[in-house]
């Protein structure tokens, strides 16, 4: 193998010219290429092999359930719940009508069977506080069904005043609705009326805190951001709309589409900026390094030749890449440069004893190259061990990287040369080595027996640091949190009935789906279940009776046909408004005495006061602020009270499809307690539910069973790499010791690393545990180069050219992976710092700990030349 390593290394510089013009053709017509067939899929769903059962389960749902795939969800939320759900509606209309941006978008809580049937879904128990609350404001809400103006606001109030005089009337079943009517009032007499909510007084607000709009953008699949243009459309919609611009309602977004555009949009941030920053100080290091710009010149030149190879295979092999076989540009950069850089040293190191440049570049080949080439299939077989896991965005990665290993090796036995020859660097006059090398060499024999003993215990305490390291399996917590797509979905997780992180589970039919439900619902770990059972409740016959109830006691006052705007006929005046401000103040004061000190009424007196001395645009100001949403809060109280009974089959088609599939199946949905969220927690509760439901499926289950697939991805590969690379240690070394060597360097750095993570306290995700092939990359590498040594002769390890390349390949390294923890991607930052604390490992273990250990065998006379 050396002999034809250095017979390629001699052809290519004696042909130099033609081996440049050959190289960069080739390089030219896979650019070409690459333009057309090389893509980037942002879906992280895709980063795991589709025949995995639980891919299969998410894939077989997101089938069933296609409107609640690759969505832009606008999370709406107005200072009073008909402001947001006014707003949501009018959003949900505009998107509609939207075709160039939008297929088609769903407002689910506008639903009319919301409003008609929406209070037989409740508990009986809610329901009968409710409909007694309600029963006791008869009096009220007819003053209020007859003249739903300020004026019969105010009387009704004056009414109550009057019982108060009277003994009869005890106000505190009213207390947190005169409590609002006070504010309203009091913001209107402050001149910045406010709408009253009458859904909070009247019916109880049984909603969320937001609403929700649903919509599936068309995607323009030839940007990076291919939701982009539609999320632009929606902001500019929403932010026309009346009561946003008023400041009164606020419209957020979140959903898969802004979230994987948001993601890869971080990836991007500052790479330009990064990449000049990463290529200038590489420039520095590989300056410091040869001293020559004619040796660096040829370093970068094959170092983005073998990237262009690399790109390239990546278009013809994988074709879409992934959010982390990407990642191979930087890997590439990392480790790649060292082979050039070892290539380059070395040859200045020859130069002292060969001084004429053709002679010198086969001769380092002779050299150094079998010690490259050891390298670069060590190298490659680290990363091609992840190819058959079924991680795919890291069988992905090590596909390229693995295959770019080699194609940068053989740059560099081809492409270096004949640039180096092209550009004929002098001959060389500085001594090659490590500054303070001799001394540390020295240092490192006299002290090697400590120097090992305190490597064993820095061991023990990285492998337990290994065991009890974390692993954040939450894919949101690589994300970057001051998106907007995450703030927006983090306020979301507080609240149990809208965490993304729910388990579902697809039954028979609606008495499996209400028996699933029960159970679910008293696992300690479920906050709430919801199923296509909630939607057809079994006690419909006790909650319409209720219904019926109240109807009879409540129809003749708030009947369709008393609810008016104008209050007998005839439009309210201002004039009208003010006699009654002051025929109300007038019985509130009367009272005073008989009214707690915090009585709400007391403030509704006071607001009155000063209401009464404002012109009439004031006082029709305030009218129109307390009525905006009293006639259609009257008329859904009227409508949901004449409720029918819920059947399967009169449920809403836009309903029953969010719940039921066509051959009868019903969907069930089981929701995690807050202490559930963690990590820990989502484990638990996905267990829980497994337990219970073992074909249950759903975000939850599936972010569990990723974190498990990786794991055991992580653990196949990292058997696979470590045979192949002892394999290829023993072939090429025949010698089990020196084989040994190499393979105990490289464990400690392993447990270097852990111990660092440990200490910095980084948990491991599925982002940067791509660290540990990246590990036994440089961590092969480097080990080789001194073990070789060692078996050549070498004894003065630190002082010599290979510790001097190794030194500044690692500085270029670093660099590179220094712009992975630059990166606004939560995700790739924790992985380049991850990469940083490994190289760091591996450096120690290479400069102190290996060359402390050859020592140590040499004085035994145990070393075997």
């Amino acid at each position: 193998m050396l002999g034809l390593i250095v017979r390629i290394a001699a052809a290519s510089q004696k042909r130099a010219g033609l081996v440049v013009v050959v190289a960069l053709l080739l390089a030219g017509l896979g650019l070409n290429y690459c333009a057309s067939h090389l893509s980037v899929d942002t879906d992280t769903n895709n980063l795991f092999a589709a025949s995995l059962p639980w891919r299969q389960a998410q894939m077989a749902e997101d089938k069933n359930f296609p409107q609640f795939d690759r969505l832009i969800v606008a999370v709406v939320r107005g200072a009073t719940p008909e402001e947001a759900a006014e707003t949501a509606a009018a959003l949900n209309a505009a998107l509609r009508a939207d075709k160039t941006n939008f297929h088609d978008s769903d407002y689910p809580a506008g639903n009319a069977f919301y409003t008609r049937e929406g209070l037989l879904l409740l508990p009986p128990t809610q329901l009968a506080k409710l409909l007694t609350s309600v029963i006791a404001a008869q009096p009220f809400l007819g003053q209020l069904a007859a003249d739903p103006s300020a004026r019969g606001l105010l009387n009704g109030i004056g009414l109550l005043a009057q019982g108060v005089q009277m003994g009869r009337a005890n106000l505190q079943p009213y207390d947190a609705a005169l409590r609002g009517v006070a504010t309203s009032l009091q913001a209107a007499a402050d001149g910045h009326p406010v709408p009253l909510s009458w859904q909070s007084l009247i019916g109880g607000n049984l909603g969320g805190d937001a609403e929700f709009v649903l919509a599936h953008p068309v995607l323009d699949n030839s940007s990076l951001t291919p939701g982009g243009v539609a999320t632009a459309a929606l902001k500019r919609i929403a932010a026309a709309l009346p009561d946003v611009k008023a400041g009164r309602v606020t419209v957020d977004y979140t959903g898969q589409i802004p979230l994987a555009d948001e993601q890869f949009a971080s990836l991007t941030q500052g790479m330009v900026v990064g990449g000049i920053v990463s290529v200038l100080l590489i420039s520095l290091w590989l300056f410091l390094a040869l001293r020559s710009w004619r040796l660096i010149v040829p370093i970068l030149a094959t170092l983005v030749l073998g990237l262009v190879y690399t790109i390239t295979f990546a278009a013809v092999a994988i074709g879409v890449m992934n959010l982390i076989s990407v990642a191979f540009a930087i890997l590439f950069i990392g480790l790649a440069v060292d082979f050039a850089i070892q290539y380059c040293v070395r040859l200045r190191d020859v130069r002292h004893e060969t001084p004429e440049l053709g002679a010198a570049i086969i001769q380092t080949a002779r050299v150094a190259g079998g010690q490259i080439a050891l390298a670069a299939a060590a190298t490659a077989c680290g990363f091609l061990a992840f190819a058959p896991t079924d991680f795919v965005g890291v069988a992905e990665l090590g596909i390229i990287a693995g295959v770019g290993m080699l194609l940068a090796f053989i740059c560099t036995i081809t492409f270096l040369p004949a640039l180096l020859r092209l550009l004929r660097p002098r001959e060389e006059n500085f001594t090659i080595g490590l500054p303070y090398g001799v001394q540390t060499d020295r240092l490192l024999r006299r002290h090697q027996k400590p120097v090992l003993i305190g490597f064993a215990v820095l061991a023990l305490a990285g492998a337990v640091a290994a065991v009890t390291i974390g692993f954040d399996a939450n894919p949101l917590n690589t994300k970057d949190p001051a998106s907007e797509s995450m703030v927006t979905l983090h306020r979301l997780l507080d609240n149990p009935t809208t965490n993304p992180f729910y388990a579902d589970a697809m039954v028979p039919d609606l008495a499996a789906a209400s028996a699933l439900s029960q159970k679910l619902s008293a696992l300690p770990q479920v906050a709430s279940v919801i199923s296509g059972a909630t939607f057809i409740p079994s006690d419909q016959a006790q909650k319409l009776a209720m219904l019926n109830q109240a109807e009879t006691i409540l129809a003749p006052t708030i009947e369709t046909t008393n609810i008016s705007q104008t209050g007998g006929g005839n439009p309210v005046t201002a004039q009208d408004i003010r006699l009654s401000m002051v025929a109300t103040r007038d019985a509130i004061l009367k009272v005073k005495d008989q009214l707690p000190a915090n009585s709400p009424v007391l403030g509704i007196a006071n607001a009155l006061t000063k209401l009464i001395g404002e012109d009439d645009a004031h006082v029709m100001a305030m009218n129109g602020a307390v009525t905006r949403f009293l006639p259609a809060e009257l008329q859904r109280l009227n409508v949901s009270l004449g409720a029918q009974e819920i059947t399967r089959q009169n449920l809403p088609a836009s309903i029953a499809r969010d719940w039921f599939l066509p051959n009868g199946e019903v969907k069930v949905e089981a929701f995690p307690t807050a202490a559930s969220q963690t990590t820990t927690g989502l484990r638990a509760f996905s267990s829980a539910v497994l337990a219970v439901a073992p074909n249950a499926g759903g975000p939850a289950i599936s972010t569990i069973a990723t974190a498990g697939t990786i794991l055991e991805s992580f653990r196949e590969a990292a058997l696979l790499a470590s045979i192949a690379i002892a394999v290829i240690l023993f072939l090429v070394f025949r010698n089990i010791r020196d084989m040994a060597l190499v393979i105990m360097t490289l464990a400690l750095s392993g447990l270097l690393t852990a111990l660092f993570a440990k200490l910095a306290g980084l948990e491991i995700n599925y982002a940067n545990i791509i660290a540990l092939p990246l590990l036994l990359g440089v961590g092969v590498s480097f080990n080789v180069y001194f073990v070789m040594n060692f078996r050549a002769g070498m004894r003065n390890f630190l002082s010599s050219a290979t510790a001097h390349a190794v030194l500044f390949s690692a500085l270029t390294t670093g660099t590179a992976f220094g712009t992975l923890a630059a990166s606004h991607d939560r995700g790739t930052a924790s992985m380049g710092y991850l990469l940083l604390l490994s190289l760091l490992a591996v450096l120690i273990a290479t400069f102190i700990f290996l060359p402390a250990l050859l020592y140590r065998l040499q004085d035994a006379g145990k070393t075997q030349l």
